[in-house]
């Protein structure tokens, strides 16, 4: 298996976790769903979780892979505001449960790098030489 596509397997597999766990324990994600989204947080984790699946299957082909690059790149920006609060929320809890949310913030950064990077190999894979 190439390294490129190693990284896509392990992007698809990473998105494929959060979306699972989302589905299975989405009381672990309802409390940092940001308030200012209309409904109820229940219906956002939800469909973050069928997001995070969605995506993960097309990381995973690699006729939808530049595409899936791309949409989890935007996945994990449209999940920030969650993680600042989350942040936001956790700062009075212990310093352990704090670095976690704190942690979280950041980590967003190398996340959409690594899925464009993920869309530009492919793109790169593709070209004739």
């Amino acid at each position: 298996m190439t390294t490129r596509r190693r990284e896509a397997v392990a992007l698809a597999g990473l998105l494929a976790a959060a979306g699972v766990t989302h589905l299975l324990r989405p009381g672990v994600y309802d409390p940092i769903v940001p308030g200012a989204l209309p409904g109820p947080a229940r219906f956002w984790t939800y469909a973050s979780g069928v997001a995070e699946l969605a995506v993960a299957a097309a990381v995973a082909h690699p006729t939808t892979r530049r595409a899936g690059g791309r949409a989890a790149a935007a996945l994990f920006v449209a999940v920030l505001p969650a993680n600042v609060k989350m942040a936001m929320d956790w700062r009075h809890r212990r310093p352990a449960k704090r670095a976690i949310a704190y942690g979280r913030v950041p980590l967003q950064v190398p996340l959409i790098w690594w899925a464009l990077r993920v869309a530009r190999a492919d793109t790169a894979a593709q070209r004739p030489r």
